[in-house]
């Protein structure tokens, strides 16, 4: 069973292929994915390699967790699944269950626009 790894902290000049290269030479790498701003395009300094094999993996966040890529030292660990969770990471929150009372910072008013807790819109 394949197993997906974490990669953070790359340079801006680091490229999937590049770290297809690297992570290679512990063993079978099956996906690469960088992860990218979606306005700029630009790397947001992490991404993901899908390793074939638990043992694999293993070797590879041995090798390079803590290694230098391109200049910056790079963080390699198993990659957690990803939370489904609403806004604000409160399980099934949501832009109705704000309504603009109190909570959270920003801007005073307007619905989900609270300045704190009691300067809500009402």
């Amino acid at each position: 069973m394949s197993k997906k790894l974490y990669v953070g902290n790359l340079s801006q000049g680091v490229n999937e292929e590049d770290l297809r290269v690297n992570f290679t030479s512990v063993g079978v790498v099956r996906s690469v994915s960088i992860i990218k701003d979606k306005f700029t395009g630009t790397s947001k300094g992490f991404g993901f390699v899908e390793m074939e094999n638990d043992a694999e993996a293993a070797e590879a966040i041995k090798k390079f967790n803590g290694g230098e890529l391109d200049g910056k030292t790079i963080f390699v660990n198993e990659a957690r699944p990803k939370n489904d969770t609403g806004s604000g990471g409160r399980p099934g929150g949501s832009y109705s269950q704000n309504r603009g009372y109190g909570g959270g910072g920003g801007r005073p008013g307007g619905p989900g626009r609270s300045g704190g807790p009691g300067r809500g819109r009402y």
